[in-house]
């Protein structure tokens, strides 16, 4: 829910710095915007089966086919509802099967698949964002390619998108990289032996790298594992600049490992995402993925306490 309402503070001001704003003394009840109303769960439901209800039904009073609907909404109304059903979703971020559903509904015309992707693009796909999702992103991108109204020129950034997104994806095993560590010896990430490895992707001089491995240092969880060898971290700088990487060097923890992508492999064999960054990845002891281009060190924590 936190994560919710931070999205909501952030985009829908974004969203609504871009409206027009009409003389209060002209507005009639005909020119006020439409909104939409999502569905309304049966109360004879319990919580947990009211959340399973919406994960198909939130959509219902939804006309798919209405494009002049489109031209009258008020969009911020519509990017909070649409926020706070991938919210709603959530509580299972592997399962793009809601999402799936949702696209191929709005997949009725050419407006209105542009206007979920473009939803999607805010809400899924953003850096900033605390919802963002490649699995729930990897449906949108799949209708786009799928659709017939788009030219070979329009397709190449949504191919683009989703071989990037079809990266590391949850549950699945991360991509392999070697690392170089400032004495020149190197190592794979494979090569790591722990029950979690987490991969922090940051640059010299960010704040949020600092704030991330700040953050990292601060919890007492994240440290005793460390201390205890039961999760290694591995930062990776990933750009060519190393004098800006030496000189920070001594900022991270002893009780990492430090270390640069020598040729920008990373970058150069598109192994992992780095339009955003810093970036975490959390991996299980077979370096499975089980957090994918994650900031919030608190969901590191609750995702390691849920294993046991």
């Amino acid at each position: 829910m936190k994560r919710l309402f931070i999205l909501l503070c952030l985009l829908s001001a974004a969203v609504s710095c871009g409206r027009r704003r009409s003389a209060p003394s002209t507005d009639t009840p005909a020119s006020q915007p439409a909104v939409f109303l999502p569905a309304i769960a049966p109360s004879r439901l319990t919580p947990g089966e009211q959340r399973e209800w919406l994960r198909w039904h939130y959509w219902d009073r939804f006309d798919f086919a209405d494009t002049l609907f489109l031209q009258r909404v008020d969009t911020v109304q519509m990017f909070e509802a649409y926020a706070r059903y991938i919210a709603l979703i959530s509580d299972r971020p592997a399962d793009g099967a809601a999402m799936d559903t949702l696209m191929r509904r709005a997949s009725a015309s050419r407006p209105m698949l542009d206007y979920f992707a473009k939803l999607a693009g805010m809400v899924l796909h953003d850096p900033n964002s605390p919802l963002r999702n490649d699995e729930f992103y990897i449906p949108v991108l799949e209708a786009l390619l799928r659709a017939p109204w788009y030219d070979e020129y329009e397709r190449i950034a949504p191919q683009y998108d989703l071989h990037m997104a079809s990266q590391n994806r949850l549950g699945h095993p991360a991509n392999d990289f070697r690392y170089t560590l400032a004495s020149g010896r190197s190592g794979t990430l494979y090569g790591l032996q722990a029950e979690y490895v987490l991969v922090f992707i940051n640059n010299p001089g960010c704040a949020m790298c600092r704030e991330i491995r700040e953050a990292i240092t601060s919890s007492p969880m994240l440290s005793e594992m460390i201390e205890r060898g039961r999760m290694q971290v591995l930062a990776i700088y990933p750009d060519e600049d190393l004098t800006e990487w030496r000189n920070y060097r001594d900022q991270i923890p002893a009780s990492w490992i430090n270390a640069y992508d020598r040729g920008c492999v990373i970058r150069e064999e598109s192994l992992y995402d780095l339009h955003a960054i810093p970036a975490l990845y959390l991996l299980d002891r077979d370096k499975r993925v089980l957090l994918k281009d994650c900031t919030d060190v608190a969901q590191i924590e609750e995702v390691i306490d849920r294993r046991g």
